[in-house]
């Protein structure tokens, strides 16, 4: 008797959108994600990141969170996302302000993005913080390192040129690359150094 070889479940993601400058990645890292297979997208956007939004972007909220399989308040630490118990994959926060990633490092979790990264610390899953600041003061970089240490990776939103980027979704799109290699997801989003056959899909 033969058994139907059952499908895995998909990979769950938690996606944080804070009010850092670059929200350009989250939109970027959201498309990707939707556009993989069996991908399972959790997004959670700050009251800052809704402030900086019509800053720099046409696209609305809606556009942001259309993106996603399932949405949830930063207000409400009663979410699924908020308990070590919710089977997730990984995360990342996209940009990363200054501000969520002081509370990442002290174990602040006082709102839902926080308390989320704090259980992918506890549970000792991946945690990606794509922190956008120029320069970076003493503060930041001392809890950059405490993330670090923690067990966070931290990915400063800085395109690399080495794929000789010709627009800025090209510049964007080597960010993103990097965030989805450290979140596990197979990708074609930016040619890899010296690899031909990686190039963009």
């Amino acid at each position: 008797m033969t058994l139907d070889a059952v499908p895995p479940p998909p990979r769950r993601i938690v996606v944080g959108v804070t009010g850092g400058s670059g929200v350009a990645y989250a939109f970027d890292l959201l498309a990707a994600l939707a556009a993989s297979e069996r991908v399972e997208t959790h997004l959670i956007v700050t009251a800052g990141a809704k402030q900086v939004l019509p800053s720099e972007t046409d696209r609305t909220l809606h556009d942001l969170r259309s993106l996603a399989d399932a949405v949830h308040d930063d207000r409400d630490l009663g979410a699924p996302v908020a308990s070590g118990s919710f089977r997730a994959d990984a995360m990342a926060i996209v940009p990363c302000s200054a501000g969520t990633l002081a509370k990442v490092a002290a174990g602040f979790g006082d709102a839902l993005v926080a308390r989320s990264a704090h259980v992918f610390l506890k549970e000792r899953r991946p945690l990606v913080l794509a922190v956008r600041e120029a320069p970076y003061p003493r503060p930041m970089l001392e809890n950059m390192l405490r993330a670090h240490d923690a067990g966070a990776t931290v990915i400063p939103a800085s395109p690399g040129f080495y794929h000789r980027p010709e627009t800025i979704d090209d510049l964007i799109g080597s960010v993103t690359a990097r965030i989805l290699d450290h979140l596990g997801v197979a990708h074609r989003r930016s040619p890899r150094w010296k690899d031909p056959e990686a190039g963009p899909a």
